[in-house]
């Protein structure tokens, strides 16, 4: 019949096409995310970024991304207290790895190869087996995604035990926390400051849980010492490349379900046939 003859039309052609389509996208989306060995390309090149925030000259600093590493953090951090001015910056043999970059890339580049399995010769026999694939595509893109825009929640002490705080020079004071994190498109920086509680205090210690960002009040132990937040900053700057690779991932996830919504309409048509 017509229809069988558009379905064999739409699994031969049509999914090849989109197949395609998608291979290109995120192609393009792991260029950003590569470090090509060279330096030559997208991501070989550094860049660097200012990070500010509106009414608050608190903390200022510049950063330099090459890829998932932040090769250089430049910070000038006024203390609110006495108004005096601190610098660090990360050691000249440092980088610190972006995690949420990597496991985006990880997750691009499986996509990638899953799509390169069905090669242009791949005949798919059933609908639901494009099904499954897109399914499979889809699971890896959104993965991507959400590891962009939604950071690890971390509670203080894991905070003050991450490998950050060795990367600055001069050492960040036993008062100090910074943390780093990607949110959407944005590169950002946490600092907070801390006031050691005293015993005669901690009678209302309640130590504070997992956070993205934490707040001033939210106390934790760490190396036997009991500490409240007493300041947090937060600066950030946007990532064009980031806002793209978000752009991408919402593309080849609409293309997916696209091409899934074509052959499941196909499949009602015919509901005794074995799509």
């Amino acid at each position: 019949t017509m229809q069988e003859e558009e379905f064999k039309w739409l699994l031969q052609e049509e999914v090849h096409g989109v197949l395609k389509q998608l291979q290109d996208i995120l192609k393009e989306a792991s260029h950003w995310f590569a470090l090509p060995a060279g330096g030559a390309g997208g991501a070989g090149k550094q860049e660097n970024f200012v990070l500010s925030m509106l009414g608050t000259d608190q903390v200022k600093g510049v950063l330099t991304l090459q890829g998932d590493a932040l090769c250089q953090a430049d910070v000038n951090l006024k203390m609110p207290r006495n108004n005096q001015l601190l610098h660090f910056a990360f050691r000249e043999d440092k980088q610190w790895k972006l995690q949420q970059i990597q496991d985006a890339r990880n997750h691009v580049n499986q996509a990638v190869y899953l799509l390169m399995n069905r090669d242009v010769n791949y005949q798919f026999k059933t609908g639901l087996e494009v099904l499954k694939l897109m399914d499979a595509v889809m699971l890896q893109l959104s993965r991507a995604r959400n590891r962009l825009t939604t950071p690890a929640t971390l509670t203080l002490p894991e905070i003050a035990s991450s490998g950050l705080t060795k990367m600055f020079t001069p050492a960040l004071p036993p008062d100090i926390l910074v943390n780093f994190y990607i949110s959407l498109n944005k590169l950002c920086l946490t600092v907070y400051q801390l006031h050691v509680l005293q015993p005669s205090t901690t009678k209302n210690f309640k130590p504070a849980g997992g956070s993205i960002l934490h707040y001033p009040g939210a106390m934790f132990e760490f190396g036997s010492q009991r500490y409240e937040v007493s300041h947090v900053h937060k600066v950030e700057c946007v990532v064009p490349w980031l806002n793209d690779a978000l752009v991408f991932f919402t593309v080849s996830l609409q293309l997916c379900q696209q091409l899934k919504d074509k052959i499941s309409v196909f499949s009602s048509y015919s509901n005794y046939r074995p799509y």
